[in-house]
C-alpha cells in the first residue's frame, strides 16, 4: 500500500498578514490537508495556537513536536501520521547548529533559530519502520543552510543506507542551491524527481498570491533514502472558497516500497 505524505509550510500566525491571518485560513489549511488524505504530514511554521488548532482539525492523526526553545511561541517543525496506519516507535529533534543538543542554539549567519525534528513509525499491518524527518532551513544565511544541510546528512546516517526514511520541508533554496546538493552527495532523492507538474521550475512560495520574482521555483521539498520509490507527485495549489491555505504551496507525493 502506497504512503502519502505531504510537506506544508502552514505560515505562522501573526497580525500582520491582515486579510491573511490565520483565523481566517486555518479552515482552508485543514480542509486541503484532510482532501489530499496524505498518511504523513510535515510542517513548518506552526505556533502554538496553530498547533492546538490543526490538532482539533486532524483528529485521526496522531502528532509530534519539540519547540524550538522552552517556553518559545516560535513555529515548531510539527510531524502527523494517521494512527490507524502507524504508530509511533519514538521521536525527537535537534537543532541546526554547532551544538545540535542546546536547546534554543543558532549558528553561523542563520537569521533564525532551526530545528529539525524526526518520528520513527511502524506501519501497523507490515511492521515495517519507516523514519520521517521535518525541517526548515534558514531563509537568510546560504552558509547556514549548507551547514544545516550537512547536520541533516550526518544524522540521517547514523542508520543503514537500507533503513526507509523520508525528509520534507521548507528548505528556502531552489535546486540549483549549493544546500540541495549538499543532500544530493549525502544520498536523499528528490521524491518529485520526474514528474513535471512538481518538478523544480514550479514555483511553491507565492506570497498569498504575489508571486514574487526572487522566488520564483520550489524551496519546498521530500526526499527519501532506502528502500522508497516516488509513483505520484504534485504541488497542491488548492484554495476553498478562494483563500490561500498558506503563503506556500504544499507538496504532496505518493510513496511505495521498492524492495
Amino acid at each position: 500500500m502506497s504512503i502519502r505524505v505531504m510537506t506544508c509550510n502552514v505560515r505562522c500566525r501573526g497580525d500582520w498578514d491582515r486579510e491573511n491571518h490565520w483565523d481566517l485560513r486555518r479552515e482552508a489549511c485543514a480542509e486541503v490537508m484532510r482532501s489530499r488524505r496524505p498518511d504523513v504530514i510535515c510542517c513548518q511554521e506552526v505556533r502554538p495556537e496553530q498547533y492546538v488548532d490543526l490538532r482539533e482539525a486532524l483528529p485521526e492523526f496522531d502528532t509530534y513536536a519539540l519547540p524550538e526553545r522552552p517556553g518559545s511561541r516560535d513555529g515548531v517543525n510539527a510531524l502527523f501520521w494517521r494512527r490507524d496506519r502507524f504508530e509511533l516507535a519514538c521521536g525527537s529533534g535537534y537543532w541546526l547548529s554547532e551544538t545540535p543538543h542546546v536547546p534554543g542554539s543558532k549558528s553561523w549567519d542563520s537569521k533564525y533559530i532551526r530545528l529539525a525534528n524526526w518520528v520513527r513509525l511502524v506501519e501497523r499491518a507490515t511492521k515495517r519502520e519507516l523514519r520521517v524527518v521535518s525541517t526548515h532551513l534558514d531563509n537568510v544565511g546560504q552558509t547556514a543552510r549548507e551547514r544545516q544541510a550537512s547536520l541533516v546528512n550526518e544524522d540521517a546516517a547514523a542508520y543503514p543506507a537500507d533503513y526507509p526514511q523520508v525528509l520534507a520541508g521548507d528548505m528556502n533554496a531552489s535546486a540549483t542551491n549549493p544546500a540541495i546538493e549538499t543532500y544530493r552527495r549525502a544520498g536523499w532523492r528528490d521524491a518529485c524527481d520526474g514528474f513535471s507538474e512538481a518538478g523544480p521550475g514550479h514555483r511553491t512560495y507565492h506570497a498569498f498570491g504575489a508571486n514574487p520574482p526572487d522566488w520564483p521555483e520550489r524551496i519546498d521539498w521530500i526526499f527519501v533514502r532506502g528502500p522508497l520509490r516516488s509513483t505520484e507527485a504534485q504541488i497542491v495549489r488548492d484554495t476553498p472558497g478562494g483563500r490561500y491555505p498558506s503563503d506556500h504551496y504544499f507538496v504532496l507525493v505518493e510513496l511505495d516500497w521498492a524492495d
